[in-house]
């Protein structure tokens, strides 16, 4: 075994033992034939194979038979204790029951009382639920971690008090009454318990959002009888444009403020053409509503501008949109262009949404490396109705993200817009990203993503009632299309632009084809040539270079930018590559100091206690799970690099080199290990999003 010397964030070294398998690459091996090193470098690229030069090629292990062979499968096989996979899910029971017993730990010690270092500070005193043994707690704690605690530069003492893994750096103990009144202003749009309480009650009014709703004749009382209506749903035909595919649907139905009950039902619309204003109102949808609709609601609406009180259905017949509400709330509802926020995305460097990896830390480190425009992960609209923590922490941002905006995803009209009056009024951002392009199961099958490239009608009403309920501007990423070779978003390029869109993202790809095979840049051209002056076109689609960002801003001019994803996962420093127009052969330290900068960033966001520095463990994780793929520019025979290259197996210009270029969950944890000390006796890891990008069969 051999030692790494690693700086510690506070600056001095920590030796690391490293695997005896790696270290230097054997001797370089000169070729004099250049032309036939090229060619067999074109061979393998045409493979989807990453070029590396030979010398740092790893040899391919050699079996003596086939028995031993199998015996070494086996012992590989073999659970070890200090496994890194996790071989079942836990179910919610079991957790649950997890959770209640570590909150009788001493170890779970309250916070309030962490915080003070008093009992008597806790107002629950004895009913609390957790533990007040502050002496126990000591005598259980973990080892401190090293380095300095990260709200060390920050005014106050630190907000987990004796809880902090650097507690032994702290200057003073903290003091209630300080503590009670810090806050860190860094970050912003978080849920006030007020507002949360209502969403829990369903009692949260949207005044504007069911206005326009009511405008567009999508929001209507309930039937009286529910079987009934949901027989006559599947004996209805769609009738659809003969510019679209049939579907199966493109009503409106209730919000669904119990989405693990699965009750939302669909009601179909039927639909002469795709343009609303040709739609009789006897055509229009009939929609499933939970409870009657509160007509008082409605007067709220536009500072106080009047809704008539009186049922516009007394016959079971949708009445027309002149009887839904008063000719002066009608003028003052519609925004006009000029009156919207205007955003120019044109030239900047755009990071895109990312599910679990994208979180703010992230975000942080790539402002620091480039990146212009920043977006939240995509977060689920009825789980934001729902007053979901955990959804609503998707929607944080920091100080230093100065162009920031959201992404939500939602199936219907009436969620999609009440969950957009519900961010408009209690977070800040610059533009609300509605995701159409979702490829995910889970997502589609509610008809949500990607589900409703198949819908255009229901397209229209999501991005119609959307910006006409908040001023800020509203965009759309999409896909080519659901199926592969059937693409539609050229057709409705122009209507996106009509119904109220600021800008659209193209992803080059269909539902269809999920990541693999190569995006499908041309018709993203297209697409963008097609479009209007008014609507901003943004491509989307495996930019891993410079070259990349070049090549499509120089055959398309009129994409306004282009949206940086899987790339920056790999790379995060590819927004300095496109800035400063180079390849940037980055060595092991400076990857290592960026892992720094997001471990800082991370303390600081998810907290210095125990459960902090572990959920800022697993997030290091999972976006190790994406460095790796990255080869080194210096490794290469053929540079840029591409995405959809596989790698070999390789050794690196050094021992961390190497140790980063691991596709090991063991290797992975081993270099969380240098940043945040030991994990915890029984830890296991096993990454959120597996590499395979192919579609199942069933998908077509």
């Amino acid at each position: 075994m051999s030692t790494l010397a690693v700086p510690d964030t506070n600056g001095s070294d920590h030796m690391v033992e490293e695997p005896e398998n790696l270290g230097d690459p054997p001797a370089q091996n000169v070729d004099t034939d250049t032309e036939q090193s090229l060619a067999t470098a074109q061979e393998l690229i045409a493979k989807c194979i990453a070029p590396v030069k030979k010398q740092y090629l790893c040899p391919l292990p050699v079996k003596s038979s086939i028995k031993e062979a199998s015996n070494d499968a086996v012992l590989d096989a073999k659970p070890s204790s200090n496994s890194s996979l996790v071989t079942e899910k836990k179910s919610k029971r079991q957790a649950k029951r997890e959770r209640k017993q570590e909150q009788k730990s001493v170890l779970h010690l309250c916070p309030v009382v962490a915080k003070s270092g008093s009992v008597s500070s806790c107002q629950y005193a004895d009913k609390c639920r957790f533990s007040h043994d502050i002496e126990g707690f000591k005598s259980e704690k973990p080892v401190d971690l090293e380095g300095k605690c990260p709200f060390l530069e920050e005014e106050g003492p630190c907000p987990y008090g004796m809880a902090c893994r650097f507690s032994g750096t702290h200057k003073a103990e903290a003091n209630a009454e300080t503590i009670s009144t810090r806050r860190r202003e860094s970050e912003t749009n978080g849920l006030r318990k007020d507002v949360q309480k209502l969403l829990w009650k369903n009692k949260m009014k949207f005044p504007m959002a069911d206005a326009q709703l009511k405008l567009l004749g999508l929001l209507q009382k309930q039937l009286n009888s529910k079987k009934k209506d949901l027989a006559d749903d599947e004996e209805e035909d769609l009738i659809v444009s003969d510019s679209s595919h049939v579907t199966d649907g493109n009503g409106c139905a209730e919000v669904d403020m119990t989405i693990r009950s699965g009750s939302c039902s669909e009601v179909v619309e039927k639909t002469v053409n795709i343009d609303d204003t040709s739609i009789p109102d006897e055509l229009r949808p009939l929609k499933k509503a939970r409870a009657s609709i509160n007509e008082s609601q409605l007067s709220e609406a536009n500072n106080g501008s009047s809704v008539q009180d009186k049922d516009p259905e007394e016959d079971g017949k949708p009445a027309s949109t002149d009887s839904y509400i008063s000719a002066e709330t009608d003028k003052s509802l519609k925004t006009h262009v000029r009156e919207k926020k205007l955003i120019d995305f044109s030239d900047k460097l755009y990071l895109a949404p990312l599910t679990t990896v994208g979180n703010l830390p992230f975000r942080r480190v790539c402002k620091v490396l480039g990146a212009d425009v920043t977006c939240g992960e995509m977060a689920m609209c009825t789980n934001l109705l729902q007053g979901q923590a955990s959804e609503w922490a998707l929607l944080r941002r920091h100080s230093s993200e100065n162009f920031f905006g959201v992404q939500i995803c939602g199936a219907y009209p009436d969620t999609v817009s009440r969950a957009v009056e519900l961010i408009n009024q209690e977070c800040s951002v610059d533009f609300i990203d509605i995701n159409m392009g979702c490829p995910i199961d889970l997502v589609v099958n509610k008809g949500a993503g990607s589900a409703l490239l198949t819908k255009p009608v229901r397209i229209k009403n999501v991005i119609q009632v959307a910006s006409c309920t908040v001023d800020k501007p509203i965009t759309v990423k999409v896909r080519t299309g659901y199926f592969e070779g059937r693409n539609r978003i050229e057709g409705l390029i122009n209507d996106i632009s009509n119904w109220g869109a600021s800008a659209v993202t193209i992803h080059g790809r269909s539902r269809q084809q999920r990541y693999s095979k190569l995006p499908d840049w041309e018709y993203v051209y297209g697409c963008a040539r097609k479009a209007p002056d008014a609507l901003q076109v943004i491509g989307n689609g495996d930019v891993y270079s410079y070259v990349d960002w070049n090549k499509h801003k120089t055959e398309c001019p009129k994409l306004n930018t282009l949206m940086i994803a899987r790339g920056a996962l790999v790379k995060p420093w590819i927004f300095t590559e496109i800035k400063e127009q180079r390849h940037w052969d980055i060595t092991s330290a400076e990857r290592l100091n960026i892992l720094k900068d997001y471990v800082h960033f991370g303390l600081e966001h998810w907290g210095s206690d125990t459960k902090g520095v572990e959920a800022t463990r697993h997030f290091l994780l999972e976006w190790l799970s994406y460095t790796y793929r990255y080869i080194p520019v210096g490794l290469l025979d053929v540079v840029p690099a591409q995405l959809n290259w596989r790698s070999p197996s390789y050794f690196g210009r050094d021992e961390l080199e190497s140790l980063m270029a691991s596709d090991s969950a063991a290797d992975w944890i081993r270099i969380s290990e240098m940043l945040l000390g030991k994990v915890p006796a029984g830890f296991t890891f096993s990454p959120k999003h597996k590499s395979n990008s192919h579609d199942r069969a069933e998908n077509g």
